[in-house]
């Protein structure tokens, strides 16, 4: 055999095994996302509902806080008095306080502080500091933290009261939908999603029986403010880069109630706005969010490598080798390329449409997947070593 038809061969086997790494990836993203529970929207309005107050983090948030605070503001809930908003500005460097401020003159529901200089006998990492600080200020039967970027929609926070009475949940958590606007997102978001679904256990995170696995998503976290309380707060994950995810052990292994749901309809989030602002924050999380495993996030990006980049360089390799005469075994190669293309976008646009998001950029998938490859690759770095590990500019490594 001629050296030709060994690469033939290689090139062959490798989008075949590409393109049975694709049908597996779908097959497991699919029944994630069928099981997946949702919040269910209300169907009639609840004559009453317990106090809550809604805790915003904001630094340097000027670009979100007003929209964040007019959504929250506009909550349809039986006695609106019962919503206390409180944003803690994390020394903003911008006009994220004068922004908040603002607002507060217009609605006495809106309290306004900024938070003091972080101790410095333990490293207070990302929002904690500010939560911490906030809580001590809120006077609320429930405790409900977003993110600045979160915005929601009127009926959020009393479907989720309701849940939360219903089900007699201690934490219940929210996944929003994903708002997408720069390229960079587009590329990213969608394929990151599809990656957490994947690896997701619906069913145990729900099981209190199952102690060993919890998760929750920061942007919408509702507390009973007892268990809350019970388990420490953010005090008690003050170290911690991915504190949702430890919140929510906490709940667990305290013997109370966690419940997780999909919300895509009524709580939705722009998690990033540049490219920039995305390396950041994925670089931040990705490694840490999977528990620091070092073998499961290589093995991630290499199955991603097999999902999203090999179909469209064995089809380019096969299809230039070919169209310069190269030899007949190139079309074969070429032709595997593009049916494991075809595999791959008919992925893609069914996990959108679960996602709720316009089918967009289809034909860059494989610069997506080369982007998260390269975000978990340098995940693992960032986190080991300490450098460039920032969030905002500021730095995640220990002092």
């Amino acid at each position: 055999m001629s050296g030709q038809w060994i690469w033939i061969g290689l090139w062959s086997l490798a989008l075949a095994v590409a393109m049975v790494a694709i049908s597996i990836f779908h097959r497991r993203l699919q029944a994630s996302l069928a099981t997946a529970p949702r919040l269910p929207y209300l169907q009639t309005a609840p004559e009453t509902l317990p106090t809550v107050s809604l805790i915003i983090p904001a630094y340097n948030e000027s670009v979100n806080i007003t929209e964040c605070l007019d959504a929250a503001l506009a909550s349809h809930l039986p006695n609106p008095d019962n919503l206390q908003i409180i944003v803690a500005d994390d020394e903003s460097t911008d006009d994220t306080a004068v922004l908040a401020t603002t607002v507060a003159r217009t609605d006495k529901r809106v309290h306004v502080f900024t938070v003091p200089p972080r101790p410095t006998d333990i490293s207070w990492r990302g929002k904690n500091w500010a939560c911490a600080n906030a809580v001590e200020k809120a006077t609320g039967d429930y405790v409900l933290f977003i993110d600045a970027d979160v915005r929601l929609e009127p009926d959020a926070i009393a479907t989720a009261l309701v849940d939360c009475q219903k089900h007699d949940a201690d934490l219940l958590s929210c996944g929003p939908g994903i708002i997408c606007g720069c390229l960079a997102e587009w590329l990213v978001q969608p394929v990151m999603m599809s990656c957490i679904a994947v690896g997701f256990n619906f069913e145990a995170v729900n099981d209190p029986k199952d102690m060993g696995t919890a998760f929750a998503a920061g942007p919408f976290m509702l507390f009973r403010r007892s268990a809350y309380d019970q388990i420490g707060g953010h005090q008690a994950v003050a170290t911690e880069t991915v504190e949702d995810v430890e919140l929510a052990k906490r709940i667990k292994g305290s013997g109370l109630k966690l419940r997780y749901l999909l919300s895509t309809d009524l709580i939705k989030v722009r998690m990033y706005r540049s490219f920039v602002s995305l390396w950041e924050g994925w670089t931040k999380n990705y490694y840490e969010g999977g528990g620091r495993n070092l073998g499961g996030t290589l093995y991630s990006a290499f199955a991603l490598s097999l999902i999203f980049v090999m179909p469209w360089l064995g089809f380019v390799v096969g299809l230039s080798r070919a169209v310069v005469g190269d030899g007949a075994g190139w079309w074969l190669v070429s032709g595997l390329g593009g049916l494991s293309i075809g595999l791959q976008v008919y992925m893609r646009w069914a996990a959108q449409r679960v996602f709720n998001q316009p089918f967009r950029y289809w034909w860059l998938g494989w610069l997506s997947g080369g982007i998260v490859v390269a975000i978990a690759i340098t995940s693992i770095i960032k986190t080991e070593t300490g450098w460039g590990w920032t969030w905002r500019g500021r730095s995640l490594a220990t002092p």
